[in-house]
């Protein structure tokens, strides 16, 4: 045994501990199975901050640093990696002034609105989301998901969008400076229903804080 722990480099004080370990209760054997209940329930998508705030709905007072190491001894790991997609390719059509100047308050709803596109991996397929959410609460008004970020998926995201408005809105919609939201096609139909367009200054990231907390992984 001496020479097993020398050849591979374990302390015997490790190796005494682990022996030790092994024949002990696992205490949470329980808390382990509720979590790989929640991530079935809800099919791999959920990551270690969204399982540990189901775990704390079921009444389970736990630190979300406790569930990813559990999470990693379980060998569970969220299905869905969502980063920003980099939409911004230089002034290819017209750039919006910036309006909003960062106060992203609404006092009542479809005043103000938000967009970006966000590209996620779902069982190793790259998608892209595009997502209309209002200020006011939080709200994803409409969305859209393709295989690629071509600009039919933000045209019919308005169109869907605008099923929301009434004449009586007076809307502003923000986004960064991305390519889609700078072609002609997506000003006029801004123009045409008599919404402001807001762009972020270049390099400054859309803020939109109920998404993100929606889709936290």
């Amino acid at each position: 045994m001496k020479a097993l722990l020398q050849l591979a480099d374990i302390p015997r004080s490790t190796y005494y501990y682990m022996v030790k370990t092994f024949s002990m209760p696992d205490k949470d054997a329980k808390l382990k199975d509720v979590i790989q209940a929640i991530y079935k329930e809800h099919q791999g998508r959920y990551g270690y901050r969204r399982i540990r705030d189901e775990l704390v709905n079921r009444g389970h007072h736990v630190n979300h640093k406790k569930v990813q190491r559990l999470m990693k001894v379980l060998g569970l790991k969220c299905l869905i990696r969502m980063k920003k997609y980099r939409s911004y390719k230089g002034e290819v059509g017209k750039i919006a002034p910036n309006i909003l100047e960062r106060d992203f308050n609404a006092e009542k709803p479809n005043e103000k609105w938000v967009t970006d596109i966000t590209e996620f991996k779902l069982f190793g397929e790259k998608l892209y989301l595009s997502p209309m959410l209002d200020l006011y609460n939080g709200e994803i008004i409409t969305y859209t998901i393709g295989s690629r970020p071509v600009y039919s998926l933000v045209s019919k995201m308005l169109d869907q969008a605008f099923k929301h408005l009434t004449d009586k809105d007076e809307l502003l919609i923000h986004s960064d400076q991305g390519w889609h939201y700078q072609m002609k096609q997506y000003r006029h139909a801004l123009e045409k229903r008599g919404i402001k367009q807001n762009m972020s200054r270049k390099g400054i990231a859309t803020i939109m804080p109920s998404l993100k907390a929606s889709l936290a992984l």
